[in-house]
């Protein structure tokens, strides 16, 4: 037993001793750029053999293995890599360089000159619907919400998105693709149009202050691409209550969950806060407005989808002020307006193309009766009426290359047919805008990516054609960190209102230069962004009364830089509180219009400063939302025209600079049944103020007609509270609130 015992023993050392002295050691490093990639996984294929990488790149395991093996390197940044090798009796070294892994997620993303609330994987991506109900004083309007963010000013006056020097028709907004040529509803001067779109038919938004897509044009200064909602989660029902307005509205899921329908109808009447507040603006006839929606959306069975959204609005309104001309006590102007929009698109993959079609259709009319008033009797009665139809469609194919690479081209067609009639200026304004456009998104790696496009245009009414090409590059400079810089031409016709006779007229142009640094990690963000506008061909007139200016020519131009700057940090540094900061500075020149000379325009202010924050208070069930906006007084002019020698000639007769605004804005809402699963309604009551402190800011001036007289143009009220309730029916959205900070 014992001989036996140790025969076993010599045995298994025997075989120990063959096993050892036959195990081969592989060493090596893996590299990128030169450096050494940790983590890596180093495996010898279909065997259980390998190691991982240390923090230098190096690795080194054994193995028994014999003969011609295959040998992986893989890490979730970077490609697979497989080296074949031979194993015999000796050690094996071996050195791989890797390539970078690219993904759509970890690559960098040309950000210059816009801001994203569509794609969540960025986190870059600001004002959702949620963000724009709670920020106070933006009164659940996009436009309003956007003043809160760098680069767009705060006018008051008058409607439109105004960017970084440019006029509020100089920006554009489009929806799925296609052209809102009446985004605003109609208003009397001195008073601001409102959105007509409901906030939360958009599921996101991609705001451009300059350097914007090949796909879009016809805009001077940037863009504004909302993107409507798809289907929803469920059926539900909704009721808005207020004592300025009255909505209700319901969405209807399809059982397959393949389509939905819904409809929206609200009326409003300012009537009983007239009552109760004191305006500055004494209305006649209180605004009033009447409006609905419908919306239709469906899903094919191939994967397409359909969809289709209408709106209809009607207001009214009528505002009397003390007449700056001699003899009559009151001026007077009564509004009528109406407007409807129709938008249908399309989107479908095609193998590896996916097509975007879409169509839309406005129409707009103001109508509005000018007269003055002595011992109650109207006189010198004037009618301005204007009315319009507007046709756009688009179509765009795309097609990936890569995961972050694409091309994309097609052509948009835009159509208008415009009547105006006011005292002897009668005129019907056609004008057919046809464009094809080509772009392409190069990701070069996860830390370089390149947007290079070109857009062609031709009026028919001006018959002359454009090429505008576009450029922006973007590079990730350490984790967090990336810088982009875009450059652009881009053009605009003039506009209608102003072509009032014959003139050789063309395209105004602008050059935009943008470059950007920003640090974006989870919940903050930190930007700062550099611009320079360069402004050519922009239309010189000539004033033909007070109401009325014509167009001379294309001898206009200007310039627009700044320095822009952005933070905000979302619950991060202090719980439950989402806050941003931005700061705009603004050095703006133009000579254009009925400017005499190169003037700083009247609606460009050098500073701006805005601060919005939000807290949620889980235990009270409330949110609490303070913004607040600061902007250097604007400069004001009077500017007159004249004939000298057969020549027009316009000069300045009264000149100054208003006051510096300020306002500070509160609102609460409460949500009373959050976390009660057995609800059947899900209330949210809303309290806003805006302008807390009262501040009288002034927007701009008025004059007689011979210069002599001037009255302020103002808010039609320094403090304004609003109070109302809306309800959902059928569908709990206050995990989303809380989630937003509302």
């Amino acid at each position: 037993m014992k001989t036996q015992g140790q025969n076993i023993l010599f045995l298994i050392f025997l075989m120990a001793s063959i096993m050892g002295y036959s195990q081969v050691k592989i060493t090596g490093k893996v590299s990128f750029k030169n450096k050494g990639v940790s983590e890596v996984n180093v495996t010898l294929k279909d065997t259980y053999d390998g190691t991982t990488t240390d923090a230098q790149g190096d690795f080194s395991f054994e193995t028994s293995e014999k003969g011609t093996h295959i040998i992986t390197f893989t890490h979730p940044k970077y490609e697979n890599v497989e080296r074949t090798i031979s194993i015999e009796n000796q050690d094996v070294s071996l050195n791989v360089d890797l390539k970078e892994q690219i993904s759509e997620i970890d690559a960098v993303v040309v950000s210059a000159g816009s801001i994203e609330a569509s794609d969540k994987k960025r986190a870059t991506a600001l004002l959702s619907p949620i963000d724009i109900y709670t920020t106070a004083g933006a009164d659940g309007q996009i436009s309003s919400a956007l003043t809160y963010l760098p680069g767009v000013q705060k006018v008051g006056g008058t409607e439109g998105l105004f960017i970084r020097g440019g006029t509020g028709t100089e920006s554009k907004i489009f929806m799925d693709g296609s052209l809102i040529n009446n985004y605003f509803s109609n208003s009397v001067p001195g008073i601001a149009g409102r959105d007509q779109f409901n906030t939360s038919l958009f599921k996101g938004n991609i705001f451009s202050s300059g350097g914007y897509s090949a796909l879009y044009g016809q805009a001077l200064s940037g863009a504004l691409m909302l993107e409507s909602v798809d289907l929803p989660d469920q059926s539900s029902y909704s009721l808005g209550i207020s004592p300025i307005f009255l909505s209700a509205g319901f969405q209807k899921l399809g059982d397959n969950k393949n389509y939905s329908y819904g409809a929206t109808a609200g009326y409003s009447l300012l009537t009983l806060m007239q009552k109760i507040f004191n305006f500055n603006t004494d209305f006649v006839e209180a605004p009033q407005g009447l409006n609905g929606d419908l919306n239709f959306r469906f899903k094919t069975k191939s994967g397409g989808f359909f969809k289709y959204y209408g709106m209809f609005n009607s207001n009214k309104m009528g505002v009397r002020s003390e007449s700056l001309e001699p003899g009559y006590d009151f001026s007077l102007v009564k509004l009528n307006g109406k407007n409807t929009f129709h938008n249908l698109s399309f989107k479908q993959k095609f193998g590896k193309y996916l097509l975007n079609v879409g169509g839309s259709y406005s129409y707009n009319r103001s109508d509005l009766h000018f007269s003055t008033e002595t011992n109650d009797i109207e006189s010198n009665k004037n009618q301005l009426l204007t009315d319009g139809n507007y046709l756009n469609f688009k179509a765009v194919v795309e097609r990936k290359i890569n995961r972050i690479s694409a091309l994309r081209g097609g052509f948009e067609l835009n159509n208008t047919d415009e009547n105006l009639n006011f005292e002897a200026v009668q005129k019907h304004y056609k004008d057919l805008i046809s464009s094809a456009f080509l772009e392409t998104d190069l990701g070069f790696s996860n830390a370089l990516s390149a947007k290079i496009g070109v857009r062609a245009e031709h009026s028919s009414f001006l018959g002359k054609n454009n090429i505008a090409p576009r450029f922006a590059i973007a590079y990730r400079l350490a984790k967090d960190w990336t810088t982009s810089l875009a450059y652009g031409l881009f053009y605009q016709n003039p506009e209608s209102k102003y072509i009032n006779g014959p003139a050789n007229l063309g395209f105004q142009k602008s050059q935009h230069y943008i470059f950007q640094v920003q640090r974006a990690s989870e919940g903050r963000t930190l930007r700062f962004e550099a611009f320079y506008k360069k402004y050519d061909r922009l239309i010189k007139t000539f004033n033909v009364n007070e109401q009325t200016q014509t167009a001379l020519n294309n001898n206009g131009y200007g310039y627009a830089k700044g320095v822009e700057f952005f933070w905000r940090d979302n619950k991060k540094t202090f719980e439950n509180i989402d806050y941003w900061i931005s700061y705009s500075y603004l050095d703006s020149k133009r000579d254009f219009l009925n400017y005499p000379v190169s003037l700083q325009p009247s609606f460009a202010a050098e500073h701006t400063l805005s601060a919005v924050a939000k807290r949620f208070i889980p235990e009270w069930k409330l949110g609490v939302n303070l913004s607040y906006t600061y902007a250097k007084g604007r400069p004001f002019y009077d500017i007159a025209s004249t004939f000298e020698n057969g020549k027009a000639i316009n000069y300045t007769r009264n000149e100054g600079r208003l006051k510096d605004y300020n306002a500070l804005n509160f609102s609460i809402n409460y949500l009373p049944n959050i976390g009660k699963k057995d609800a059947k309604a899900f209330p949210v009551f809303v309290l806003s103020v805006s302008n807390i402190l009262g501040s009288k800011n002034v927007y701009g001036y008025n004059f007689s007609a011979d210069g002599s007289r001037s009255s302020a143009i103002v808010p039609p009220v320094n403090t304004f509270v609003f109070i109302g309730a809306f309800i959902s029916f059928g569908v709990d959205k206050t995990d989303d609130a809380i989630n937003n900070n509302l």
